[in-house]
């Protein structure tokens, strides 16, 4: 790494992360070319032994420790607080990225010239598969894998590997702390859009992704797809959110009560085949309960972020795929697995 001021700011949030934090700090070391950037790392309150081995194998890493567990939006407005940087790279744990990573985000940044939201092709860690080129949007907000490279507009990119100018990232005030984590990308990838500022996703390099290592859940067990209460929990939560802080007023009235129908359906139906109310209770009926209680500050959050608004209902859209990605995976996985 350079000693002179850093072009980018790489953002490690890390909890508990001993198995993979080596490839995803080694990986960035070792990046081609000469970029001067540097790591910040926030352990938040591992107990595996993480910040001493932090500490003692990359020193040239600036660690912010914890001392209690504040969640991946918080970490990462913390790093981003502290960075010096033109440009936060926020990284995974569990991610670790190719060598010519930061050259290919860096050279796309230049060509594109504006702020914008960058991202990478995900590559599964264990299979070596392609996972997504960034992700297209369903209409309730639920990722649908671009494996397209030449379709290089996209609704967001994973928070795993995603780059954002600090002056983006400055304006769109960063995540919203009240999430604690899941979903923060999927918000500021749809408040940029919003504002007018493009979300792409690069079709060269990329980066290796243990999926779920972080956080549990997300993935593929045997054909099935498998994830786990607080992570369901809180994904359903916090698209309903994006869903009421981003949708422009047409959109959020057409689409908005048919998603809460079929939430409830979704929980009921659920919840009779695998013969328990756990799902309806902590997944369900907690999304709707967490909806009206924050219904206030949401809509007051509602009315800033529309203020800033400078594209149509239509244009937001665009990178939208009109089938409900969950029947998808339903055909294709069937009924997933939540433990």
């Amino acid at each position: 790494m350079s000693d002179t001021k850093p072009i980018i700011s790489v953002c490690i949030a890390n909890y508990n992360g001993m198995e993979v934090i080596d490839d995803c700090l080694r990986s960035v070391l070792e990046q081609e070319g000469d970029i001067s950037l540097e790591i910040l790392v926030h352990d938040d309150a591992s107990s595996d032994g993480s910040v001493a081995y932090i500490r003692g194998r990359y020193p040239s890493a600036r660690l912010i420790v914890s001392e209690s567990n504040v969640g991946f939006c918080i970490a990462n407005n913390r790093m981003a607080a502290e960075a010096k940087g033109k440009y936060l790279l926020l990284l995974n744990n569990d991610a670790a990225l190719y060598p010519d990573a930061l050259q290919a985000l860096l050279l796309e940044a230049d060509r594109i010239g504006g702020l914008a939201i960058l991202g990478l092709p995900q590559y599964d860690a264990g299979s070596g598969e392609l996972v997504d080129i960034g992700s297209l949007l369903d209409p309730f907000l639920n990722p649908v894998p671009n494996l397209d490279p030449n379709r290089n507009e996209v609704g967001m990119v994973i928070g795993a590997c995603l780059w954002v100018p600090r002056a983006l990232w400055d304006e769109l005030g960063g995540f919203p702390e009240w999430f604690g984590s899941i979903g923060e990308d999927l918000y500021l990838c749809c408040r940029a859009r919003l504002a007018g500022h493009a979300v792409r996703a690069v079709a060269t390099s990329g980066y290796r992704h243990w999926q779920g290592k972080s956080f549990g859940g997300n993935r593929v067990v045997e054909n099935r797809l498998a994830t786990t209460f607080r992570r369901r929990a809180l994904s359903e939560r916090n698209k309903c959110f994006v869903m009421v802080l981003t949708y422009p007023a047409p959109l959020l009235q057409l689409v908005f009560p048919i998603h809460l129908v079929l939430l409830l359906v979704e929980g009921f139906v659920l919840s009779l085949l695998k013969g328990q109310w756990r799902a309806f209770r902590e997944i369900y009926a907690a999304c709707l309960q967490s909806l009206w209680s924050e219904r206030k500050d949401l809509f007051r959050f509602r009315r800033q972020i529309l203020a800033g608004r400078a594209i149509s209902w239509r244009t937001f859209i665009d990178p939208f795929t009109w089938c409900p990605h969950k029947l998808r995976l339903l055909l294709r996985h069937g009924i997933p697995r939540i433990g």
